[in-house]
């Protein structure tokens, strides 16, 4: 447990570092505005191109990992999406405030799990990770841009209106590009690996920052019901079913390990992002971004030791 906080710890004062900050040396909105539109599509961008093209993924087991992480997306988007009505009448939901819903439950704050991911278990974590996200975030973006299409205030834009983000999201070309590079061995020039690794490194501080300077403190004094509801199946229901399905296909260790951090992290900040321009309920999927951070604190260390104990 003491191997699990301290890699987590730093990760949270780094998040806190965003809230001090926020408050006090860097008070304007517009600060931070840049700061995220620079990470979204610059410097995260970067690290997934240079994390995925250079994981050395021999001693990984991809298909399993992959199965593990996507099976558990499957099932809780397919029930979230069947379930729709009879949930979104529970909690008085309307179709924007559902996309936050769905969005909180699925996405993965891959500031947190890269950073987690590093502090646990070296390179061969990294390249496990480097799994994950080659894997999860075009099939979260995807299914992101496609419920906030159809049940977003801007859904009206349809066929062309879900293209035209898919075509846009710069962590989906970014996904492949390092992905193309890593099938194809293809030679990069020393310099341009420099360039991007340093850039990639940028994006881990800079995101975890704008994730706390982005928590909504306020929100705390009274969460609602469809926060709680949504952070339990993303900090408890998720981690389970994908930890159960790595087990039942044979991961151990470090394999599992990095396929419990990845499910057990709060919902990504780029969904906040999303759900700005597409017409999603952003202020609801802020309370969730506000509660799942904090409870992950608490959460994400007793999952990681549960498994570690396996």
């Amino acid at each position: 447990m003491a191997a699990v906080l301290g890699a987590l710890v730093p990760v949270f004062l780094v998040i806190a570092l965003g809230v001090v900050l926020k408050r006090g040396l860097l008070p304007e909105a517009s600060h931070w505005i840049a700061l995220e539109r620079l990470t979204y599509f610059v410097l995260f961008p970067a690290l997934l191109v240079v994390s995925i093209s250079r994981a050395e993924l021999g001693n990984v087991a991809v298909v399993e990992v992959s199965v593990a992480l996507l099976g558990s997306i499957a099932v809780v988007g397919t029930l979230l999406s069947l379930a729709r009505k009879p949930v979104c009448r529970a909690f008085s939901l309307p179709g924007p405030s559902y996309t936050s819903v769905f969005q909180g439950a699925l996405r993965w704050n891959t500031y947190i799990a890269l950073a987690v991911s590093g502090s646990l278990a070296g390179p061969r974590g990294l390249a496990v990770a480097a799994v994950g996200l080659a894997v999860m975030i075009p099939v979260l973006n995807a299914l992101s841009v496609i419920v906030l299409a159809r049940h977003g205030e801007n859904g009206g834009g349809g066929n062309r209106l879900l293209l035209l983000q898919l075509v846009r999201n710069p962590f989906i070309w970014s996904c492949a590009a390092g992905a193309a590079i890593n099938a194809t061995d293809l030679p990069i020039p020393p310099v341009l690996v420099t360039f991007g690794d340093i850039l990639g490194r940028a994006s881990l501080a800079l995101g975890l920052l704008v994730v706390g300077a982005g928590l909504r403190l306020e929100d705390l004094r009274s969460p609602r019901a469809a926060t709680w509801f949504t952070s339990l199946i993303k900090l408890a229901i998720l981690p389970a079913l994908a930890v159960g399905i790595g087990l039942a296909l044979g991961l151990r260790e470090v394999d599992l390990l990095i396929v419990a951090v990845g499910a057990s992290v709060p919902s990504a900040p780029n969904g906040y992002v999303l759900a700005r321009q597409m017409g999603g309920d952003a202020p609801l999927l802020a309370e969730i971004l506000t509660v799942q951070t904090l409870l992950a604190a608490v959460t994400m260390p007793l999952v990681i030791a549960a498994v570690a104990h396996l």
